[in-house]
């Protein structure tokens, strides 16, 4: 089954048109609203991709934690 999303708001213009996997290889910085000094703090956590960011296990957490709050009385 083919899958669409739209991500160009999400993005900075010049990967707007990559593939996913484009896209999970490129910096954090590539992520509309983060800068390449983000980046630089990031990569000290050794988080240098999007896949990275996105695979953090802190970062996964803490989305999991924002989440189940949306859906609590």
């Amino acid at each position: 089954m083919a899958v669409s999303i739209e991500l160009g708001k999400k993005l900075d213009k010049e990967f707007e048109n990559l593939s996913l996997e484009e896209i999970l290889d490129a910096p954090p910085s590539a992520l509309a609203g983060l800068t390449e000094k983000h980046a630089e703090l990031l990569a000290g956590m050794g988080i240098k991709t999007i896949r990275d960011l996105g695979s953090n296990k802190y970062f996964a957490v803490a989305g999991v934690l924002v989440a189940l709050s949306n859906h609590t009385g």
